[in-house]
Formats: structure tokens, C-alpha cells, sequence
């Protein structure tokens, strides 16, 4: 099946589409699926808008909410899993799964579904070492601190998918794994991105936690995005007991803007005999009925169950009774039911509300879903606390947590990227003199904060060497970075493989380039320090 996979959306949905569109009627292909790997900035109204980490004069409306209304058509069935700028509110009502329109899926912080027999796992969000151990506690009205801990991965969502022993397909990051870079061709990515350099050299550059879940799970494909750039690799997995050593082909596509790779269509293989809908995955439903009891929406940072001799269980994965008990509980139909709501007033541009609050809302969805699997909903679970000690308690809570960094961390907190992304804007620009110095940007660079680096006294050193368990080939290679596109059959925004006539397919605009002037300001990406901004 054809398989559209999308970098960073930055709310141009209605552009993917378009692109979308265009290459179907242009080399005739059909699209089954598209995957887009996070900042999908799903906003709904002005109320919205304020739980997005970005300065208000960034903020902006989009076309999201036309979508809701019928003004706009879906063309085809799109799965995301959480990047680091989001809607979180809007998602943080879903955190297991749920749809935001009938033909887009959000597929919750962690998770696992089936389309067409495919297998599509993801973890949502990006990693900052000094909320991973935290619970999920954030609810709106939020404040500076979780605007922006809200999309953090926390350590328990990681745990859920190590419990996974099933193959799994395709993978979904916006994140890179640690250490990929090292499998694709390094010199070409730092042509592009030549602030990266010494993230590259220190082996910093992109999650810990993703890293160990390629190990653990080794998908066929891995998709990501966040750094707003093209970058395929090929990684080959050590052997393990009597099986053939596994290959992971990873992908990163830019993000939506004329002229950017951000859009790739894949063939994948899938069953014929699978279903056409949306599916459950019942390995991964008896996972979360087996780590219910984890659930925390405290901010104290805690551990996971290890075998260290300190917890009586630590193995939650799923058996085969499980899985089957699973299935009889859904009725032997692993369809997602098609059950959107909508739980939020859309905006109207004949009538703004601009003094609109955003409000913490309960979605029907998680409720049905949850009482289904006998599962805790966590996001009732944080307004259930929000009542009962009042919103104040909750900040001294946090505060408190604040303090905990010498606590023992599951990664290196000294080894994180520092590198200055020019790409990069701060949530403290609004209060910038005006008068700095300014460069003209013909793209939207408003998605991103600062995260200093960390002043942890934590020494993991060896998570900025490549893991042993993984097999480096050549990085230098001129093919490196094209050994992806070349497994798949259409390859619709790369170079390679086009007539000298064609033209770069990136985006599909009638518009003209912007010529927007704002500051370009240097940003960290994966650094950490509790002060820090995403």
C-alpha cells in the first residue's frame, strides 16, 4: 500500500492535502495512509492557542478548525502521534488515543494500532531529562513550566513500549534516536544543518530514550521529524540467539514549507486479507491493562519497576492469555470505533473570541475507551486532583519537584545536545527590544524554544557512544543518505531519481513566499536545565 509520511505539519493541513492531491493525479497513485510525525498543532479556537509553547504574536489560527466544520475535505486516513509543539490541551483529553476528526487518529502518548495488517507504533512528544521521570500532572490553564513539561516524554510511556515483544512495522518519533545519525550520511546532514557539528562528533545529538527503544523494538521503518531536515539511514541490528539480524530503515522529512522535503509516499507491505479500518492492536491493550497501576499524575519524579531486586514485579509484558482475554473483551472486533466528538466550540472569524479560556475538558472517548479496558483515565484523574486540592496546591507540588535533579536520572543529563539551531525562537521574545537585530526569514520559525544545557552533575558517558548492540556502516558514503528512498517505490520529494525536467514536488502554494521579519535566535534542542524552555 502507498503510504504518505509527513515531517512536521505546523498546522498546514490543509497544504498536505493539497501536495497529497497533486502527486495522485500527477503520477497516478492512490494514498492509503498518511503518517505525519508531530507538531500537528490541531487548534480548534482562540482558547487553544494559549496552550501552544509559543509567543502570542506567533500564534496563529490555521485552518484546523475548518476541517471540524466541513469546509475542508480529509482526503485520506492520518495517524499522528505528539510532537513539541502542540495543542496540548486538545491532546492531553486523549492521552491513550483518539480521533480529532472521523478520519484523523491521534495515537496517544505511546501507542500501537493496525491499518491493513501494518503494525504502527509511536511515542509522542520530545525528551527533556528532568520531567522524564515525572508523572503526567499538566492540565490547563497552564503556566510557563507545563506548556511545556506537557509534551515531554515521560519515563512510564517508554516502559509501556519496552514491554512489547511482537515486530513492529513502522515506528513514530518526532525525536530522533540517539546515535542514527551515524547511519546515514553525516557530511551531507551537516552541509544542511551546520550547527549540529558537535552533537554529531559528541554522539548528543537526539533522544536517549529513543535510541533504546530502536534497540529494544527494531521496526522495519522509523520515522521522525523535529530538526527540519531530510536525513535517511540505514541501520543493521546485531544478531540475536537464532534469528537473522533485523534492519531498521530510518526517515526524517522537513517540515511543511515551499521548497522543503517534508512529504515522502512509501510502498509497504501489508496483508490484502487485513481490514481496511483503523485497528486495535490487542498486544499493546493488554500492555496498558497490565501497567494500569503505574499511572501517576504527581510531578515527584519516580522510577520504573526494574529487576534490581526492589520491586516485586517488573515484567509487564503480555502473554498470550492476556492477549487473547483482550480480544474476547472486544468482542473479536478490533475495529477503533468511529466515535469523534467534539468537545470544544470551533472559531468563528465573523465573531473572534479572543478572551476565549482554554478549559479542561473530559472527552467521551477516552471515557468509553477507558471503561471498555478497565483502564484509569489519566486525564480525569488530573481534573479529579485539580478539584480536590485547588490549583495552588498543584504548583507547590511542582515547585517542590523542581528540587529533585539529584535524584537518580534513567540518562545522561551532561551529555545532551548544546547545539544553536539559527531555526530556533524563545517564548521570552515578546520581551526583546524591538530594536535588535533582524534578518529577513522566508519561513515560519516560530515552533520552537530554548533548553540550556544541563549543570547535572550526573556522569552517563557511555550513552554518548554508539550502543554496542548496534552495527555502524559507512556514514561518509554518498549513497547513505538514499538508501531509504530506494526501498520503496515512489519517492516524490528527493532528487534522486527524477528526469533533469522534473521539478522538486516540496509543497503545493500559490502563495507568495513570506517576507515576515522576525529575530532568528539561537536555540538548544535537546539540552536540559530545569529553567529551560522547549
Amino acid at each position: 500500500m502507498k503510504v504518505a509520511v509527513e515531517g512536521c505539519c505546523h498546522g498546514e493541513l490543509d497544504k498536505i492535502f493539497e501536495t497529497i492531491q497533486f502527486l495522485e493525479e500527477k503520477v497516478n497513485v492512490k494514498v492509503d495512509l498518511l503518517l505525519c510525525c508531530g507538531d500537528f498543532q490541531a487548534v480548534r479556537n482562540e482558547g487553544d492557542l494559549k496552550c501552544m509553547a509559543v509567543p502570542p504574536k506567533y500564534r496563529q489560527m490555521q485552518t484546523f478548525y475548518k476541517f471540524i466544520e466541513g469546509d475542508k475535505g480529509a482526503l485520506v486516513l492520518l495517524v499522528f502521534y505528539g510532537g513539541s509543539k502542540e495543542i496540548c490541551n486538545h491532546l492531553q483529553a486523549l492521552p491513550p488515543r483518539g480521533w480529532l476528526l472521523p478520519v484523523l487518529f491521534f495515537a496517544g502518548y505511546a501507542g500501537i494500532v493496525k491499518f491493513r495488517g501494518v503494525r504502527i507504533g509511536g511515542l509522542s512528544g520530545i525528551f527533556k531529562s528532568h520531567d522524564y521521570r515525572k508523572g503526567h500532572h499538566e492540565y490547563p490553564p497552564y503556566n510557563q513550566q507545563t506548556v511545556r513539561s506537557a509534551y515531554h516524554v515521560r519515563n512510564v510511556e517508554v516502559f509501556k513500549l519496552k514491554q512489547v515483544k511482537q515486530s513492529l512495522d513502522i515506528f513514530m518519533s518526532h525525536d530522533w534516536p540517539r546515535s542514527i545519525c551515524h547511519y546515514g550520511n553525516k557530511k551531507q546532514l551537516l552541509v544542511k544543518k551546520k550547527f549540529l557539528q558537535q552533537d554529531v562528533e559528541d554522539n548528543t545529538l537526539g533522544s536517549p530514550a529513543a535510541s533504546e527503544l530502536l534497540q529494544h523494538l527494531q521496526p522495519t521503518y522509523w520515522f521522525s521529524a523535529h530538526l527540519h531536515v531530510k536525513y535517511a539511514a540505514v541501520m543493521q541490528h546485531q544478531k540475536q540467539k537464532d534469528q537473522e539480524p533485523r534492519t531498521t530503515k530510518f526517515l526524517a522529512l522537513d517540515k511543511c514549507l515551499p521548497h522543503r522535503d517534508f512529504l515522502q509516499i512509501l510502498d509497504i507491505e501489508h496483508d490484502p486479507n487485513a481490514s481496511d479500518h483503523l485497528e486495535y492492536d490487542p498486544e499493546w491493550l493488554a500492555i496498558l491493562k497490565a501497567t494500569n497501576e503505574l499511572i501517576n499524575v504527581y510531578p515527584k519524579q519516580w522510577n520504573m519497576p526494574e529487576n534490581n531486586g526492589l520491586y516485586a514485579k517488573w515484567d509487564y509484558s503480555a502473554n498470550e492469555e492476556a492477549i487473547k482475554e483482550v480480544i474476547k473483551t472486544l468482542g473479536h472486533d478490533l475495529s477503533i470505533p468511529q466515535n469523534f466528538c467534539l468537545t470544544a466550540p470551533c472559531y468563528d472569524p465573523n465573531n473572534p473570541q479572543n478572551s476565549r479560556e482554554p478549559v479542561h475538558t473530559i472527552n467521551p472517548q477516552t471515557t468509553e475507551f477507558c471503561a471498555l479496558l478497565d483502564l484509569t483515565d489519566l486525564n480525569a484523574k488530573v481534573k479529579q486532583l485539580e478539584e480536590e486540592k485547588g490549583y495552588e496546591d498543584l504548583e507547590s507540588s511542582e515547585e517542590d519537584s523542581m528540587g529533585s535533579g539529584e535524584e537518580r536520572s534513567d540518562y545522561d543529563t551532561s551529555g545532551l545536545s548544546v547545539s544553536l539551531n539559527p531555526d530556533e525562537i524563545t517564548l521570552d521574545d515578546e520581551e526583546e527590544e524591538e530594536d535588535d537585530t533582524r534578518e529577513d526569514v522566508t519561513e515560519d520559525t516560530s515552533n520552537y524554544s530554548t533548553e540550556q544545557s544541563s549543570n547535572s552533575s550526573f556522569d552517563f558517558s557511555d550513552l554518548r557512544a554508539p550502543p554496542a548492540s548496534m552495527v555502524i556502516s559507512s556514514d561518509d558514503t554518498s549513497s547513505s543518505n538514499n538508501e531509504c528512498g530506494r526501498s520503496v517505490e515512489s519517492s516524490f520529494t528527493e532528487e534522486e531519481g527524477r528526469s533533469p525536467d522534473e521539478k522538486s514536488l516540496k509543497r503545493l502554494s500559490n502563495e507568495k513566499r513570506p517576507s515576515l521579519k522576525i529575530k532568528r535566535r539561537n536555540q538548544d534542542i535537546y539540552a536540559s536545565r530545569d529553567e529551560d524552555e522547549d
